[in-house]
């Protein structure tokens, strides 16, 4: 049975419960109040969950008698086991408080007398009309307020991993939103009355009720299987239901992702008819009084009460070219508040103009280019093209990905949404007012030659997501055509196509690979090719990355990147045919560190005497200023092993911890074991022995919300723990993560697969590790790599979502590279045992000597 038909259904049986009761308990008395049925159950709407809103109406002076009959009923409610949610108020209260909440004058308005005196109800309902209290206009402002605040608690999107379906945009709120105003000002008692006055055609109605009943029918089986009220679309629920619902894998998607594509698609057509009947409203209640007098601004189009209006209803029958010029107008004249709701409804019936001849139509073309090249607007008349169906008809590709949710962690948007998100990110640079949220990146946009590449590269950059095969190659193919048709130059073209191709380029190698290699950067800046092309990449990837997940960006990734970036412009300076070598690098860095240390009066005899215990492989990996700060805090007076310091934050964009002690092969286990106990997230490790027995590891660290540590004693708790824990590491084992894994992730697990390579210089044999993101991941695989005696040298970590793809950099324990077949076999299925097994491996420990004095301090 259909949710349309179950809901009034079960209010129907509530209600002769209520009946009943009522009859029982308060009918009797010299004199009853009423009882009113207020809310969602005053429209007949009763989900499994819902509260059941009563309002007890009582007379304006209610004796001993009928208050202690109230409490009775009320009392035997609860015993009966009925959800109810009341309120006990007299004409006069329902007033006062009506008056004072809108939300209050709200749910009076949906009220249902269920038993007692029809003169009381009627009189409580005159006292609250408009007549009375929030008359139209104040009620529809009112109304539209908490509307657009309700929608910004969501970022102004539904389209989100576990969307709200009763209080996101499009969701069942912004149906009942209609039908308070349609109630309140025009009077209407059911939604189809507004067909009737013009303000719906019967197929928008039958858009409205048709979406309203799949909403619905989740609501309900929300409610069911959650035991309980729940609106939000949870993951713990999306997979049951779509299998409920009928849906099933196939090649391209599976069954959730469908099920959820049609969801994002009903609600995106919800909060277009949402914001069509709104206009309406606006125009018919808050400016009915405004001149009318139309102000010409073309031969198509004019401005009325500050909106704009096609001049005549044939305009775009005569000139189909005038959807596109509709937001062409708007991007140029930002004196206007919108577009007039009968013009919203002619474009709506004239999409289907939008064909292969319009869109070879050279005027099209044009008005397209003049769209996205407009120094203001762009994000809002792209957004409102959106909105209107007409950019999903103008580029069938982009129409594709329209609610099209990838069902992971990592992105929290569906493809169509994320794409004008990275847009968004774009041109917000462009901003003077928003110059100061990233200076660096707004002083690069403004010098960029042609900004309208990077829009075009950004709306490109994932349109091919969903089809099978490599989403960028597919991308740039169409990129191409599309740059083609719309008369690019061939280098325009070439670069957009380039930027497409390759916009996952940056992040992925300042997340995987060692951008602190000289040679890595040299190959990089050889794909770069020049400074435009990096400078385009660099925003791209940027706004990319912050439109994926409003959690993603943080100050780690932002250096990370931007550490890249730098090292590739010098590189590029310095010319492609003359590539910075490794001797060089190393001397440039002992030479600057030195010189900065003689500024600081150390000695550098001392100075000279650690660095020839070092490899010069330490001086690659490490920048001047790491250099600098190890150095005061080995030679300085006192100094005893461990030591541990701490920057709160680096360059690096995280808590920097710079660990300095006695070689042990269990450091890094004991370590990481540490740190995520204390609910750290690892984003880097380096580690980096000495000539004689001794290691120098950096950890950049972030707090579970992604910020560096503030909190001076939390510091101080995390240097206390490692050099409690690193003291006697010989004597201690790994602690075990007893953290739980978080509820989402629960529902996207990852096999573990383990890969591994030989490094180009043939150092180390690399590690790739992919699986479930979890707390105490690194400490799982740490005590894997110990248990096989594997040294590890280096570590990236990446996260993306609900998956982990970290990299490790080992050797054995001689510190040469595992080449054995056997060897990396038994690695692999240690570590998998480790991840995907009941038990993590326990090693055993070897006895370890005493560590000697040394120079610089006591071991």
């Amino acid at each position: 049975m259909p949710a349309t038909e179950l809901v009034p259904a079960r209010a129907g049986v509530v209600d002769q419960l209520l009946a009943q009761a009522y009859e029982l308990t308060l009918q009797n008395l010299t004199d009853p109040p009423a009882l009113v049925a207020v809310g969602g159950y005053g429209r007949s709407e009763l989900h499994p969950g819902s509260d059941i809103d009563l309002l007890i109406l009582l007379p304006e002076c209610p004796d001993g008698e009928v208050r202690r009959a109230v409490e009775h009923f009320v009392t035997f409610l609860w015993d009966v086991g009925l959800e109810v949610g009341h309120s006990v108020r007299t004409v006069q209260d329902c007033v006062q408080e009506a008056e004072r909440d809108i939300t209050i004058a709200t749910n009076l308005m949906e009220a249902r007398l269920l038993g007692g005196p029809a003169e009381l109800f009627a009189q409580m309902r005159a006292s609250i009309g408009p007549d009375r209290i929030w008359p139209s206009k104040a009620f529809f402002a009112a109304k539209l307020a908490e509307q657009q605040a309700r929608h910004r608690k969501f970022n102004d999107t539904a389209y989100n991993l576990e969307p709200n379906i009763k209080e996101g945009p499009g969701g069942l709120r912004d149906i009942q939103m209609v039908g308070w105003v349609a109630k309140r000002h025009f009077g209407a008692r059911t939604l189809h009355d507004l067909v009737a006055q013009g303000f719906l055609t019967e197929a928008e109605h039958s858009a409205l009720m048709e979406g309203q009943a799949f909403l619905w029918q989740i609501r309900f089986g929300l409610h069911m299987l959650a035991g309980r009220r729940e609106d939000r679309l949870l993951f713990d629920h999306q997979r049951t239901l779509a299998q409920l619902f009928g849906y099933r894998d196939d090649a391209a998607r599976l069954a959730v992702e469908h099920f959820m594509k049609r969801y994002y698609r009903t609600i995106g057509q919800l909060s277009r008819l949402n914001e069509l009947l709104l206009q309406l409203f606006r125009e018919e209640i808050l400016y009915a009084d405004a001149p009318g007098n139309p102000v010409p601004i073309n031969n198509r189009f004019q401005s009325r009460r500050g909106f704009l209006e096609a001049r005549d209803e044939r305009i775009f029958r005569r000139y189909p070219f005038a959807l596109l010029e509709v937001f062409l107008l708007m991007a140029q004249h930002p004196e206007l508040q919108g577009v007039r709701a009968n013009t919203i409804r002619l474009m709506r019936d004239h999409r289907h103009l939008i064909d292969e001849r319009f869109r070879n139509d050279l005027r099209c073309r044009s008005l397209f280019m003049e769209i996205i090249r407009q120094p203001h607007g762009v994000t809002h008349e792209l957004r409102r093209m959106h909105r209107y169906g007409i950019l999903a008809a103008y580029l069938p590709t982009f129409g594709r990905i329209v609610g099209q949710m990838q069902h992971d962690l990592f992105h929290v948007y569906t493809v169509d949404e994320h794409t004008l998100f990275v847009i968004r990110n774009l041109r917000r640079l462009t901003v003077p007012e928003h110059r100061h949220e990233f200076p660096r990146l707004s002083a690069i946009m403004l010098r960029i030659p042609k900004p309208e590449l990077l829009y075009l590269a950004a709306l490109f950059h994932d349109i091919a997501k969903g089809r099978g095969g490599d989403h960028s190659t597919l991308g740039a193919v169409d990129a191409e055509a599309f740059c083609t048709d719309h008369g690019l130059s061939l280098y325009d073209t070439r670069l957009v196509v380039w930027l497409v191709r390759n916009h996952l380029v940056l992040s992925s190698t300042a997340q995987r690979k060692d951008i602190r290699d000289p040679d890595v950067i040299n190959g990089f800046a050889a794909q770069m090719g020049d400074q435009t092309h990096l400078d385009y990449l660099y925003l791209l990837t940027v706004a990319d990355i912050r439109a994926t997940s409003p959690s993603l960006w943080n100050a780690w990734k932002d250096a990370l990147l931007l550490e890249l970036y730098e090292a590739t412009k010098r590189a590029l300076r310095r010319g492609l045919e003359n590539p910075l070598a490794q001797s060089e690098a190393i001397r440039e860095t002992r030479a600057e560190a030195r010189a900065q240390l003689e500024r600081d009066e150390v000695d550098l005899a001392r100075v000279d005497q650690l660095w020839t215990r070092l490899e010069d492989e330490y001086f690659l990996r490490y920048a001047v200023d790491e250099v600098v700060w190890h150095a005061h805090g080995i030679l300085a007076p006192g100094m005893h092993l461990p030591l541990v310091l701490i920057r709160r934050e680096s360059q690096r964009g995280g808590t920097e911890i710079f660990i300095y002690t006695r070689a042990h092969d269990h450091l890094f286990a004991l370590t990481t074991a540490v740190l995520e106990r204390m609910g750290l997230t690892v984003v880097d490790a380096r580690i980096m022995p000495s000539r004689d027995g001794y290691t120098l590891d950096t950890f950049i660290v972030l707090e579970e919300s992604g910020a560096p540590i503030n909190n001076v004693y939390r510091l101080h708790e995390i240097t206390r723990n490692l050099e409690d824990a690193l003291s006697h590491p010989a004597a201690r084992r790994p602690a075990r993560i007893d953290r739980r894994v978080s509820r989402q992730l629960k529902h996207f697990p990852t096999p573990t697969e383990v890969h591994f390579r030989q490094d180009a210089r043939g150092q180390y044999t690399v590690m790739e590790v992919i699986t479930s993101d979890r707390p105490g991941l690194l400490a799982h695989i740490a005590r894997a790599l110990l248990a096989c005696g594997v040294r590890l040298q280096n570590a990236k970590i990446a996260t993306f979502g609900e998956r982990a793809e970290d990299i490790f950099f080992i050797t054995d324990r001689d510190n040469r590279p595992l080449l054995q077949e056997t060897t990396l076999g038994a690695l692999r299925e240690t570590v998998r045992q480790a991840l995907d097994g009941s038990e993590s491996p326990v090693p055993t420990f070897p006895a370890t000597a005493p560590a000697p004095t040394t120079p610089e301090g006591r071991a």
